[in-house]
């Protein structure tokens, strides 16, 4: 299943000696009680961990250097209670190795036009301070996140809520290791990639694996605990044997299952937590995965189809990012051009995540007329309808690129009785016509990773946090 750490994020404020030692506790006060409050609203998906005033260059960078040494850290989240000199912050922002958010806010949402006076105005200048520390990051060139406005108010916790989720992915995007059962598929460019600029730029590992090494491990899978995911399967999905006989259906389902267990025992007993196929390379495999590779996304591990890791990497990044909800690997497989009906059709041969499905999903076998196998089984239903976002990575010379843009999504308009696949319609929001056009002008491709819950704003977030060119079409 898909597990992260119990990650935090430490917060602080920053003021100066010159307002006093009562004006520090005062602000120390405030510190401790937006914490607990934020703790408190349940709009926040990771802890936040109140660490005090910062007045000092020193305080300041002996912080920055605990919060790099700390695994269970995913970010900094800083405010300018009062006026922080910013030269203060310049060597330790230089050394922060993991996520900021300025929280420009202020304790107090009002103005108390009775009582304000010159205390009150030494305890409340975040309306300069903000400014003053924006100004030093802006010259760092730090890809750092600002929130501004009230911190108690429902829509500003939600954007920190948001920002958490992408830190935590790009903490865990380190931690990404993708197996490859066989190369990419012969003579197609897009899924080529550096895996080196990879691990460098992004922090996923990359390697190589004969599937001849898998077929051991699958054929060794014990047969009691095929009967295990077997009954499993019949409570959670429709078996629907139709054309085929009992037998043949029963077996090619188990086949399916044994490849299941057998791919992520694999996968765990290595390290791995992503992986991609190629139906050009299975030899000593029964079938192509299909129905194995639908569960084991389901179950938070990234795939990708036709050798194309740097998706099953994606998959895997924004499965953590979402929580593992209703993100999956997506390919443009068909479309329709008629007027009113514009939008593409996703799909895949086999493998497309099942918790998007707004049916029962129904267990099936039929031939497949690519890859020389038996006739494999997999799970077939339809997407649902909903807003969305839809994301690719692409590899140039000089980096990588994220695409994206914002979607809505569609129930297919009928069944597809001689394609049985899963499958979802979507319609890029900026229309088919613009929206395909730009995709392609920038270089993306047609394997994805489609989500009903990832924001716009997060994607954009992570391309700043990895330093990647973004390509946003909307």
């Amino acid at each position: 299943m898909l597990e992260t750490k119990n990650y935090e994020f430490w917060f602080v404020a920053g003021s100066q000696f010159l307002y006093g030692e009562e004006t520090l506790k005062e602000v120390a006060r405030d510190v401790e009680d937006m914490t607990e409050k934020l703790n408190a609203s349940g709009k926040l998906p990771y802890k936040v961990v109140c660490k005090g005033v910062m007045t000092t260059a020193e305080g300041i960078t002996n912080f920055m250097k605990e919060v790099n040494y700390h695994d269970e850290v995913a970010g900094v989240i800083t405010w300018m209670h009062t006026f922080s000199p910013a030269k203060n912050w310049i060597r330790g922002t230089k050394l922060l190795q993991k996520p900021l958010l300025h929280l420009a806010t202020q304790y107090l949402n009002n103005i108390p036009y009775d009582t304000i006076d010159f205390d009150y105005m030494n305890l409340n200048q975040s309306a300069h301070g903000d400014r003053e520390y924006g100004y030093l990051n802006s010259r760092l060139g730090i890809n750092n996140k600002i929130v501004y406005g009230y911190w108690g108010d429902e829509e500003v916790q939600q954007e920190i809520a948001d920002w958490q989720d992408v830190a935590v992915a790009y903490n865990e995007s380190f931690n990404i290791r993708v197996c490859r059962f066989g190369d990419t598929m012969r003579d197609v460019a897009v899924t080529e990639g550096d895996k080196v600029e990879a691990q460098i730029q992004l922090g996923w590992t990359v390697d190589y694996w004969p599937v001849g090494e898998l077929v051991d491990v699958i054929d060794a899978i014990d047969e009691k605990d095929v009967d295990t995911e077997y009954a499993k399967l019949q409570q959670d999905y429709t078996l629907n044997i139709q054309h085929n006989s009992a037998e043949k259906f029963e077996d090619s389902v188990r086949y399916q299952l044994r490849e299941y267990l057998g791919i992520k025992k694999f996968l765990d007993d290595k390290g791995y937590n992503a992986f991609c196929t190629n139906f050009q390379d299975l030899k000593g495999l029964k079938q192509l995965p299909g129905l194995a590779a639908q569960l084991l996304m389901r179950d938070g591990y990234g795939f990708a189809a036709e050798g194309d890791w740097k998706h099953a990497a994606l998959t895997r990044l924004l499965k953590i990012l979402s929580h593992n909800d209703r993100t999956v690997f997506m390919e443009d497989y068909t479309l329709d051009l008629r007027k009113g009906h514009e939008a593409i059709l996703g799909a895949h041969m086999l493998e497309v995540d099942p918790t998007i499905a707004s049916d029962k999903p129904r267990v099936e076998v039929h031939p497949l007329d690519i890859g020389d196998k038996e006739d494999p089984a997999r799970l077939v239903f339809t997407g649902a309808d909903g807003d969305g976002i839809d994301v690719t990575i692409a590899d140039f010379r000089d980096g990588f690129r994220i695409i994206s843009y914002p979607v809505e999504c569609r129930k297919a308009e009928a069944e597809t009785p001689h394609l049985p696949v899963a499958k979802q319609l979507w319609t890029p929001k900026v229309g088919l016509k613009e929206g395909a056009t730009q995709w392609i002008k920038a270089g993306g491709g047609h394997h994805t990773v489609l989500s009903f819950t990832i924001k716009e704003s997060q994607i954009h977030d992570l391309a700043m946090m990895f330093g990647t060119d973004l390509v946003e079409i909307c």
